[in-house]
């Protein structure tokens, strides 16, 4: 008899919520975590970095409280204090997963596990010794960490990734973000926001290259209009960490520069976790760095998963999350069906904050599609100016034949919350007339995406 029907390995936002729903679904549950429940996303990625942006859009505010006819003089900023912040509210938020465990009698192993044949994982606990457990089924969710460059070794000092980004000690007074997707973003606005020189080096030709292209212009603007330094088409070739500060040098277009600065943050991507865990021994299949699953996230294997990170989806945790729902709903004979990756949103959560599905104006192009484009600027809403937050804009993209809703962009405050209206009409296959005759509430950030379906099909109150 095995010990459990599921075990996983890993508590990240995929494994955690994998474990609950398959309590919920009458599994025997176990997860095995090395470090703390919740994995990187509640303690060193989604929530703790939204605690430091959201301290220093409040900085912000209070430096130009002047703007909304307040006074707030001598607005001083306590770095310590803002980290300190950022760090309670991840360690409740873990707290929060150990509450959730107990309440789904999930049994919590801790330590380091191993894959081993015949649904076998054998587990390093935290004292040094070693046990064995058993399931019908165990799923992978051991997540990714931040990938290094060869020219871009970190060295948790002068070089770092974005662990050591959450906890510096002291503020660095100039710093260089190598990367421009989500992660580097977020902390090139929330640093430059406490006062640090920041430039942002992206070796493709935009910043957040995944958006659309009229995202990364709008983005890039604002962040010039900030102070960021933004060097795109351009690569760090070697970084020279001998001195006080480090001196990075920078291939562009137009030769080689070299940049002064007291730290680097690489955030050049991410590395899935599947080295040392066992795959080799049980014969998992992988594949440039992810282990290859069916539809249903089920490996060469039987009786052996993998979600989240480590699997080809995007690397997101709400699509680590939807998998492992999937995954043992299918487990459980559920009638489910495979998950619309080409659905799933995409949010970063910077000032402006960029919020996005489906697909861009190009890739729309690149697949030969008529396409109605609608955008409709904040600058025009009523509720955007009132709130001192009339930059970016809201674009959608539809088939010109069949109406369908092929991709909504979004940069502006707040946008993030808003995005879920997209994803859930395109899950419906909502054309752009049902959008345009579903009465949005005035005055809103929303009716931007109202308004910007009535500009696509030439209806545009507003502008």
């Amino acid at each position: 008899m095995a010990d459990f029907d599921i075990i996983v390995l890993g508590s990240g936002p995929g494994g955690y919520v994998t474990a609950i729903r398959a309590s919920q679904l009458g599994f025997k549950t176990a997860i095995i975590e090395k470090e703390s429940l919740g994995g990187v996303c509640l303690n060193w990625g989604c929530i703790p970095t939204k605690a430091l942006l959201k301290s220093a859009q409040v900085f912000e505010y209070l430096k130009h409280a002047g703007d909304y006819g307040l006074k707030a003089d001598n607005v001083e900023k306590d770095f310590e204090g803002v980290v300190k912040r950022s760090r309670n509210v991840a360690n409740d938020m873990s707290k929060g997963v150990q509450f959730l465990m107990k309440k789904n009698k999930i049994e919590v192993i801790k330590g380091f596990g191993t894959l081993k044949t015949g649904k076998k994982i054998s587990v390093k606990t935290e004292d040094g010794k070693t046990e064995e457990h058993s399931a019908k089924n165990i799923i992978i969710a051991t997540g990714a960490r931040s990938r290094e460059l060869p020219s871009l070794k970190q060295d948790g000092k002068k070089i770092i990734g974005y662990r050591e980004a959450m906890t510096l000690e002291k503020q660095p007074k100039k710093m260089i973000v190598v990367g421009s997707g989500a992660i580097g973003i977020e902390f090139a606005y929330f640093y430059n926001s406490m006062g640090t020189e920041v430039t942002v080096v992206e070796y493709l030709p935009n910043i957040v290259p995944v958006e659309d292209e009229d995202i990364s212009k709008q983005l890039e603007r604002s962040f010039k209009k900030m102070g960021i330094k933004i060097m795109t088409a351009s690569e760090v070739t070697k970084v020279d960490t001998s001195g006080e500060g480090v001196k990075a040098t920078v291939k562009t277009s137009k030769g080689e520069e070299v940049l002064e600065a007291d730290i680097v943050l690489s955030a050049v991507g991410i590395k899935s976790n599947i080295e040392n865990i066992g795959l080799e021994d049980v014969g998992i299949k992988t594949d440039r760095d992810k282990i290859l699953v069916n539809d249903f996230y089920q490996t060469n294997i039987p009786g052996y998963y993998a979600i989240g990170d480590v699997t080809p989806g995007q690397a997101l945790a709400h699509v680590a999350s939807a998998e492992g729902i999937l995954c043992v709903e299918k487990l459980a004979d559920m009638h489910v069906e495979p998950l619309d990756y080409g659905n799933i949103p995409g949010c970063t959560y910077c000032t402006p904050e960029i919020a996005s599905v489906g697909l861009t104006e190009k890739q729309a192009k690149e697949k030969g599609l008529d396409i109605k484009i609608g955008k409709f600027p904040f600058s025009a809403s009523g509720k955007a100016k009132a709130s001192g937050s009339p930059d970016g804009f809201v674009k959608v993209i539809f088939d010109a034949k069949y109406g369908e809703w092929l991709g909504c962009h979004m940069i502006g405050a707040g946008v993030t919350d808003m995005i879920a209206e997209a994803v859930v009409a395109r899950k419906l296959e909502t054309t752009g007339h049902e959008i345009l005759k579903s009465v949005h509430p005035h005055p809103t950030m929303s009716e931007a995406v109202m308004e910007a379906v009535a500009a696509a099909y030439d209806e545009v109150i507003h502008l």
